[in-house]
């Protein structure tokens, strides 16, 4: 295939009509290609915990909520605040706080000077159907703005039509500042991606 270098990288033609394809119909910035929605998911953990180190003070705490399901590696099994798929593997990594779901005063209480974003399903699917109300979405991103926290979500079940709209977020008009993609992006083809605005 032909490929492309761009800062010392090396793209495919596919790869980069893929990433501006992403970028001209959302909200975000950049685009970083991977194989599956849990190295997606790892890769904003990681873009997370470097905006923390560089504008809170070396913040590296995520919360997420009960009943999240973010992906099956050692650390997103670490994110998805479900026992169950946590017994098996303790000790897990630490950096993740859980909260109750739609319920921003638990997201406000949970915050501390060790957190460094946010990381919601709109819709929860592993701990059943469970619909993110457009109240609280917006409160969370109104909170994440006045903390200087990065709002991000995962859109791996949610991302492509699902919600109705290209992508979930879209349908409650809140934009986050990282959103991760993967399942309907590669149509059975093992693909994931996360996506960034500048600011993260």
């Amino acid at each position: 295939r032909e490929l492309m270098q761009t800062s010392n990288q090396f793209y495919s033609i596919p790869q980069l009509q893929l990433a501006q394809l992403l970028v001209e119909n959302s909200s975000l910035d950049k685009v970083f290609i991977c194989n599956s929605g849990a190295e997606a998911n790892e890769g904003t953990v990681k873009l997370a915990r470097k905006y923390g180190k560089m504008h809170r003070n070396g913040a590296y705490e995520i919360i997420t909520a009960f009943n999240s399901f973010h992906g099956r590696t050692l650390a997103m099994v670490s994110a998805t605040a479900q026992p169950h798929y946590q017994e098996p593997f303790q000790p897990i990594p630490a950096g993740f706080v859980y909260v109750e779901y739609n319920d921003i005063d638990a997201i406000k209480a949970a915050t501390t000077n060790r957190t460094c974003a946010v990381m919601l399903e709109l819709v929860q699917g592993e701990g059943g159907v469970n619909i993110a109300s457009k109240t609280y979405i917006e409160q969370v991103r109104a909170w994440c703005d006045q903390e200087g926290l990065l709002l991000i979500f995962d859109e791996v079940h949610t991302g492509f039509g699902r919600l109705g709209s290209l992508f979930g977020y879209q349908a409650f008009n809140v934009d986050p500042d990282i959103l991760t993609l993967a399942k309907a992006l590669g149509g059975g083809v093992p693909i994931g991606a996360f996506l960034a605005k500048e600011k993260a």
